[in-house]
Order: C-alpha cells, then sequence, then structure tokens
C-alpha cells in the first residue's frame, strides 16, 4: 500500500494494488475508487484531502510491516 499525496491539486491517492486500473466509481463529491478488471480496489482518491483529513500524522495499529519507507 503507497501513500501519494499531490498539493497541487490537494488530493491524496490511497494504492492498494498495482494492478491496471479500467474503472471508476465516485462515492461522494470528493471520493472516487477505482477497480481493477476482477472488480478488485486498486486505489481510493480523496479531493479535498487536507480540508477533510489530518495530513500531518500517520498512524497504523497492528499492520503486520515488513518495511516502511518515508520519501
Amino acid at each position: 500500500m503507497k501513500l501519494h499525496y499531490y498539493p497541487e491539486t490537494d488530493s491524496l491517492y490511497i494504492e492498494l494494488s498495482t494492478a491496471p486500473s479500467i474503472a471508476t466509481q465516485a462515492i461522494s463529491d470528493s471520493v472516487n475508487v477505482d477497480f481493477d478488471q476482477q472488480g478488485g480496489i486498486v486505489g481510493i482518491d480523496i479531493g479535498h484531502a487536507s480540508k477533510q483529513l489530518d495530513l500531518t500524522t500517520l498512524e497504523t495499529s497492528a499492520l503486520p510491516i515488513q518495511a516502511l519507507r518515508a520519501a
């Protein structure tokens, strides 16, 4: 899983899979979900992210993390 923040559009993309996205469904005015060929979720795009989320903190709980990278 990767988190991508784009300051120029103030959007946060949560990449859940590297599979190509073939369809997108709008969940709300500012949330879209991308799906792969099998209907699996590829990613979630959140618009106006800094107005809806606290982007200053990232916290995990009980994840079986094998690698943690920050760029």
